[in-house]
């Protein structure tokens, strides 16, 4: 493919040790050629700050190999070494945060270190699929869209896909109105954090909010039909935003916001009739 601009992922992560490294290697192995992988370290509690150490150094140094011939003169099978990760086009960047800075918090600061032309964040349990940046840049390049996202995975902890999330072509109501319907699979021009700020802090539905704010302020959403991503799930989570206590109140936020878009388009409804 062409060289694209730089895409700057940001990788918030707090206490997930456990698959912080998987996400890693499918960011790693992208068929795009130049990504910023910015990885935000909440102040986790369990492995994560070594996971994200034996990664760096991992990138920068770690070589496997095949067997690639067979040398009948000394009756050997050869072997061909090569690096683990790809050697150019992966920039590295690590914040650790001095104090838990919660989920909104940590996603900005990963923003605000950005260069990249587009952008999007990964939660640090999912995966990408290796041509998720690439198809997703493909109508940002040619200036057909400001923000662009995909169908996607959900799985749990087994591995095992639960269902394919198929979310609809863009339209206002069908992705604002009814719910909340662009998914977690997305890549954006950078430039919109410049024209309509960042994630709110007051929201757990930041994605909602956020993305709504670009929606209504003429940002050009764009779906592609392809599934690009996976949504790991986790049976019985009760912590962070999945605590019963926050989940409502992502719901609740959720719901408001779905008012908003309905009060927002009853003037027009009306106007037309």
């Amino acid at each position: 493919m062409d060289k694209t601009g730089k895409v700057s992922l940001i990788v918030p992560t707090y206490n997930q040790a456990r698959y912080l490294g998987a996400c890693l290697d499918s960011i790693m192995f992208q068929d795009h050629p130049d990504l910023e992988i910015i990885i935000v370290n909440d102040c986790s509690k369990d492995r994560t700050r070594e996971v994200i150490e034996e990664f760096v150094a991992a990138a920068a140094a770690e070589k496997t190999s095949f067997a690639s011939g067979y040398n009948e003169q000394t009756g050997e099978i050869e072997r061909t070494e090569h690096y683990r990760y790809p050697q150019q086009g992966r920039e590295i960047v690590v914040l650790h945060n001095e104090r838990n800075m919660g989920s909104t918090r940590t996603y900005n600061r990963g923003f605000k270190a950005a260069t990249g032309e587009y952008c999007t964040y990964i939660a640090s349990d999912d995966i990408c699929h290796p041509q998720m940046i690439s198809t997703l840049a493909r109508p940002l390049d040619a200036d057909e869209a400001d923000f662009v996202y995909s169908d996607m995975f959900v799985f749990n902890d087994q591995g095992r896909i639960l269902r394919e999330f198929k979310v609809p072509d863009y339209d206002f109501r069908a992705c604002f109105g009814d719910w909340y319907l662009c998914g977690v699979s997305k890549l954006y021009r950078r430039s919109l954090h410049q024209t309509f700020g960042w994630y709110d802090n007051d929201f757990l539905a930041n994605d909602h909010e956020f993305y709504l704010r670009l929606a209504m302020g003429g940002a050009r959403f764009r779906h592609v039909a392809k599934t690009l991503y996976s949504v790991r799930i986790h049976e019985n989570r009760e912590v962070g935003v999945h605590s019963s206590s926050n989940w409502s109140r992502l719901l609740d936020e959720s719901v408001s916001l779905v008012r908003k878009v309905r009060r927002a388009a009853a003037p027009a409804a009306a106007g037309g009739e």
